[in-house]
């Protein structure tokens, strides 16, 4: 498993296994506002971490980091590429413009600009949402002014509901299947980024407990898969 801190390749396309910890690599930059600002209390009393997906019901085993989400509601047939240009999770009111996402030279996925706080990132070289594969959309937690786009991703639950809006003006509709928290030293590439026939999404930010020398632990995973279209 590749190191979060080590340079990797992101993944390509919605055809293949998506080998890269991506999710860690992009998110590293997440708890900015709880380390700079947050703790000396300069904007006020500081907000908790954001906050970590947690079963809805007790459960009799942990599921294993390999085990995949539930099917959950019958899935939408594929729609054809069209870029994503608006993201709306209207359970956590969340109602963001998405920008493309590339690559760094040391062929990292990039972020989204951390001054701008209500903005997502897709990853352009990777699926569109609604397409068929895994499409992956990531957001910043806060910044150094306070919660961002994906700050309360880990309360949502299986059935709530994701909009993507897309260029060809047409907005693909996906259910939330499951969302689990994964550490980011540890995560399951295959799980989060491996191939898949119908269309799905993945919404990915940081998670698990926060550190004010590290940063957050973890990342909190949303798995999702396309059930309309509007």
């Amino acid at each position: 498993m590749p190191s979060p801190d080590r340079a990797t390749r992101a993944p390509r396309g919605g055809s293949g296994p998506w080998r890269a910890g991506v999710a860690a690599l992009a998110l590293a930059a997440c708890g900015a506002w709880l380390v700079h600002d947050g703790s000396t209390g300069r904007n006020g009393p500081p907000l908790p971490p954001a906050p970590a997906a947690v079963p809805a019901a007790p459960a009799p085993a942990a599921p294993s980091a390999t085990a995949r989400p539930s099917p959950g509601p019958p899935a939408h047939p594929p729609l054809p590429p069209s870029v994503p240009t608006r993201v709306r999770i209207p359970s956590i009111k969340v109602d963001a413009p998405v920008t493309g996402l590339g690559l760094t030279a040391a062929q990292q996925l990039n972020t989204p600009p951390m001054d701008q706080r209500n903005l997502a990132g897709w990853y352009r070289d990777g699926t569109t949402p609604g397409a068929a594969g895994n499409a992956l959309v990531v957001g910043h937690a806060d910044n150094h002014t306070g919660p961002a786009v994906f700050y309360r991703l880990g309360l949502l639950r299986p059935g709530d509901i994701v909009e993507v809006a897309r260029k060809d003006r047409r907005t693909a509709v996906f259910t939330v299947d499951e969302v689990r928290v994964f550490p980011k030293q540890g995560f399951p590439d295959a799980l989060v980024y491996g191939p898949t026939e119908r269309a799905e999404l993945r919404l990915i930010t940081c998670g698990g407990k926060f550190d004010r020398r590290t940063g957050y632990e973890a990342n909190t995973v949303v798995f999702a898969h396309l059930t309309g279209v509007r």
